[in-house]
């Protein structure tokens, strides 16, 4: 039977716009956290028209603003920063991504929310952090993977640096750190009744994950040149290649008993000691080339050793392993990602759609004590715009 989502019962105040934000609230509310998203009246979120007509809601902004709340408000006027404050004192955790200092000249940064409720989980994130001499700086993921030495990695030995399908930095770095420490923090106020900020700095998380650049340097002092490191196309056993038809296969047969056989469905035992050979790539590329993708894939399927068909997009949708684990979802006439986890006793579920802007004004200042004459005098203040 499934119990309610593990986060039930969490108020989270989201101010973020764009990617790296609203998918941290996406995470936390589609297992169950009660999520306010918060718009000003003047543009709101921008991920909301990108890409449509005037007055329609992009499938961008609503993949991953479901099961939230909306609520339209103005921090510019000091009604708005009234009723800010109402919902911030029972809330336990506010999210924000605007550039440094911007909340504290609205006047609710972050000393100003703990004075009246110590237990809040107050996140920030942004590009370069809250200090350091890039603070202030706008950027974008290109330019947060360039400052960590990602982008000098990605893409073909000789080649120019690869932008990737998706952001890393905006994912890895905005969305899942800031999951992490809000997480961590809201835990640690369950038990000791005392918050903290989290600065969120997405070219720091990225830094923090080059496990493997960081090898090289440690190993030999400096890094390899793009596309010839150990898992970034160096090796003969780990690489992508191009078959009869266009169509790529992954080859990540690293331990020796997949790279036994590998060399005994290709046909060559020969090429046994040549794992580490890195002149090996140009005969094992030859030799793809002359059967299409899908002949190679059924060759492998019946053995274990780490070769896979590269999929499309469209394939990987349709796939029977993505298929069984349910990942793909038909919601609000979109095709939808399912969360990334499972666990027991949960059932994953869209409780309701992205909201439009301002959609539970009413019955969000209701639940926070306010009277209809209270809400009839905000909004002719023009707190909600």
């Amino acid at each position: 039977m499934s119990r309610p989502g593990p986060l039930a019962g969490i108020r989270i105040l989201d101010l973020t716009r764009l990617l790296p934000g609203p998918v941290t609230t996406l995470h936390l509310a589609d297992l169950g956290a009660e999520v306010i998203k918060i718009e000003d009246p003047q543009v709101g979120d921008y991920a909301r028209t990108l890409g449509t007509g005037q007055g329609e809601d992009s499938a961008y902004f609503r993949m991953i603003n479901r099961n939230k709340q909306g609520l339209r408000l103005d921090l510019k006027k000091p009604e708005g920063v009234e009723v800010f404050m109402r919902l911030a004192r029972e809330a336990d955790v506010i999210i924000e991504s605007f550039r440094p200092g911007v909340m504290d000249k609205l006047g609710v940064g972050y000393a100003v929310i703990a004075a009246v409720n110590p237990k809040i989980a107050y996140c920030s994130i942004s590009g370069y952090g809250q200090d350091g001499p890039y603070k202030d700086l706008a950027g974008h993921d290109i330019n947060y993977l360039g400052y960590a030495g990602v982008l000098d990695q990605i893409g073909s030995a000789g080649g120019n640096p690869a932008i990737p399908n998706f952001q890393i930095a905006d994912l890895l770095g905005g969305a899942m750190t800031a999951a992490m420490g809000i997480l961590a923090v809201v835990i640690e106020a369950q038990r000791t009744g005392q918050g903290r900020y989290i600065d969120v700095s997405m070219t720091d998380s990225v830094l923090a994950h080059t496990y493997f650049a960081m090898l090289r340097l440690n190993d030999a002092g400096q890094s390899a040149p793009r596309g010839t490191d150990l898992l970034s196309g160096g090796l003969p056993c780990y690489a992508t290649y191009r078959c009869a038809d266009g169509k790529h296969m992954a080859v990540g047969a690293l331990e020796g008993k997949f790279w036994k056989t590998a060399c005994e469905v290709l046909g060559h035992p020969d090429w046994l000691k040549r794992q580490w050979d890195a002149s090996l790539r140009g005969e094992l590329a030859e030799l793809f080339a002359t059967r299409p993708r899908d002949e190679w894939a059924s060759l492998f399927a019946a053995v274990d050793c780490c070769i896979t068909p590269i999929l499309s997009p469209e394939e990987a949708l349709a796939n029977e392993q993505i298929l069984a684990r349910k990942m793909v979802v038909q919601e609000d006439g979109l095709t939808q990602f399912a969360p990334p986890l499972k666990m027991s006793g949960f059932e994953f579920s869209i409780r309701q759609a992205a909201p439009k802007s301002g959609e539970h004004n009413a019955a969000i200042l209701a639940a926070a004590g306010y009277s209809t004459t209270e809400i009839q005098r905000l909004e002719s203040a023009g707190a909600f715009g």
